[in-house]
């Protein structure tokens, strides 16, 4: 198989980028995208050019870290997928293929294909966590969760944290991973005691990063490799709703003692 690629190429953050244009032969139609992506750059570099820049770690779904729009869809045209799950035989022989990072201005780029995901970092360390002490594995296991429950949680702590939800939003919105990252820990008994805290933090950190708000186009959720529901986002609301009228109520309380 043979594609042409329009590829984003830029130097660092604080320069201009634009799209080069690329032909690569013999790509077999078994290889993933990323694979393909190698061809090209074993040829570049013996040519004397600059390879491609591009993350990839596991190259199994795993790692959420393949950021790339593949004519115009985050992570390409393969629904529930990443881009290294992509695989050549979704296009067509001959077919033209544009190549970009990420674009959100919380996401900036650093070069070529690979963009600056740390602000999602942030919001975890903002709350994304449990920090009081819920024993070892034994205890755990001894504290009943019923199945519907657990089952919410997993499908929550599926987000691998790729941001294909804010490259897919027409507002730049980190709403679905905010929200997958924040419920899955609010809906176990072991994220009970930092619950609201957690909400009101990491929604704070979110909006101080610069994401956009959510306007309900559902993007998010058709681009979401594992298939986030958008019903988290909802579910996040009425936590920070909850949280809010709490901490109301805590200091209003705390007011009229002193």
């Amino acid at each position: 198989m043979r594609f042409s690629l329009n590829i984003w190429r830029q130097a660092n953050q604080n320069s201009d980028g634009g799209f080069r244009a690329y032909a690569v032969d013999d790509v077999s139609a078994d290889m993933s995208f990323l694979e393909m992506l190698d061809v090209l750059n074993e040829r570049l570099v013996g040519t004397g050019e600059e390879p491609v820049a591009f993350d990839h770690d596991c190259r199994e779904g795993i790692c959420g870290t393949c950021s790339l729009v593949v004519n115009g869809m985050p992570h390409g045209p393969q629904t529930a997928a990443t881009t290294c799950q992509l695989h050549m035989r979704k296009f067509t022989d001959g077919q033209e293929i544009w190549v970009e990072p990420w674009r959100a201005a919380a996401f900036p780029i650093l070069k070529d294909l690979v963009c600056d995901r740390s602000a999602f970092d942030r919001i975890v360390q903002a709350g994304g966590y449990v920090s009081v002490g819920t024993g070892a594995a034994p205890d755990a296991n001894a504290i009943a969760v019923s199945k519907e429950l657990a089952d919410r949680a997993m499908d929550a702590a599926s987000c691998i944290g790729c941001g294909a939800c804010v490259a897919a939003c027409p507002n730049a919105s980190a709403m679905l991973f905010t929200a997958a990252k924040m419920r899955h820990l609010n809906l176990l008994p072991q994220g009970q005691p930092e619950r609201d805290k957690r909400a009101m933090q990491m929604v704070a950190q979110m909006d101080a990063e610069g994401f956009g708000a959510c306007t309900n186009h559902l993007e998010c959720e058709a681009a979401c490799p594992k298939e986030i529901s958008t019903d988290f986002i909802a579910e996040m609301n009425i936590e920070v709703v909850r949280a809010a009228l709490l901490d109301r109520g805590a200091s209003e309380r705390s007011g009229g003692v002193g």
